[in-house]
């Protein structure tokens, strides 16, 4: 006695919500893995000075005596 070699419509919708299950949650995953959690403050460190709220800056503190490097001036970047 052969057991039936075909499978029911049932268990081939099953089988393709696992995989499209298992495709969505990876996909998520990659997703929330891979989006910078510090979004909002690139846009205050791009802002003018002064401009943000206190503390939503840049993470990254310069050691004490060093300052930021100095940045080309309009003229010297558009050359």
């Amino acid at each position: 006695m052969n057991p039936q070699t075909s499978l029911a419509a049932w268990q081939l919708a099953v089988m393709a919500g696992v995989a499209i299950a298992a495709l969505a949650v990876w996909l998520t995953a990659v997703f929330l893995a891979a989006r910078d959690p510090d979004r909002h403050d690139q846009a205050a460190a791009g802002s003018a000075p002064g401009a943000a709220a206190a503390g939503t800056g840049s993470r990254h503190l310069a050691p004490a005596g060093e300052g930021e490097p100095e940045r080309p001036s309009a003229d010297q970047a558009a050359a």
